[in-house]
């Protein structure tokens, strides 16, 4: 397990904007009396969310007061879960899946990517654009490879549309979210969505030996129904 700590750098303060503080205080309200202390993830999302996607020492604390919990409380939450980031990370984060079905299918190719285009992992590119983090398995590994950049996936990655992904992103020019290559939901390739159109499918032929035993039992069924008779 890989130890999580929080940047020496933290900023002096922190205060959820007005806006935020409202949509606090109404999710704090949805938990009785004494079980406040349930609404930690959202809010702490919520301050990852305000402060350029990454949680601070002072979010920590103010949202320990505003939940009644002790600070390391809140902090064990925090350090917990990899989704909340204790670090500044770029405009555009990039987590990049290195597990097994995405190691297969081109992940090391997209993440030579990242290491020629922005740098070393957890580093933020110059421009303040990007910053990268190989991670475990984000669960679409049926389009891999795949990255999840901030709160959306790209998936079905080559270095050539990954290249463009991130050059429209720097430019700030609109982007095509999940499939890179045209692919819907998890459809096979090719892409002629013929899956379910094999008669095979339907009767009963790719059942081997069970379905010899599953005609005997009807028959012998019926051989008993006709004695009675």
């Amino acid at each position: 397990m890989t130890v999580r700590r929080l940047a020496e750098k933290q900023p002096p303060s922190f205060e959820f904007t007005p806006e935020n503080q409202t949509w606090a205080e109404k999710e704090i309200a949805k938990y009785p009396p004494g079980r406040q202390a349930s609404a930690v993830i959202p809010l702490l999302w919520r301050a990852q969310a305000q402060n350029d996607y990454w949680v601070t020492k002072p979010a920590i604390e103010t949202i320990a007061g505003m939940l009644d919990m002790p600070f390391i409380r809140v902090l064990e939450i925090a350090t917990f879960y990899s989704m909340f980031n204790l670090e500044p990370v770029g405009k555009h984060f990039i987590q990049l899946c290195g597990t097994t079905p995405c190691a297969l299918r081109g992940a090391e190719d997209i993440k030579k990517v990242c290491a020629t285009r922005i740098g070393e992992q957890r580093h933020v590119s110059v421009d303040g654009k990007f910053s990268w983090l190989e991670v475990e398995c984000l669960g679409a590994c049926s389009n891999a490879p795949m990255v999840q950049i901030n709160d959306d996936y790209y998936e079905d990655l080559t270095p050539e549309n990954f290249n463009k992904l991130l050059d429209d992103l720097a430019a700030g020019r609109p982007v095509q979210k999940g499939s890179q290559v045209g692919r819907i939901s998890s459809e096979p390739e090719p892409r002629k969505g013929t899956t379910l159109e094999d008669a095979s499918l339907y009767d009963g032929s790719v059942v081997g030996s069970w379905r010899k035993r599953f005609d005997e039992s009807i028959a012998a069924a019926a051989s008993a129904a006709a004695e009675k008779k």
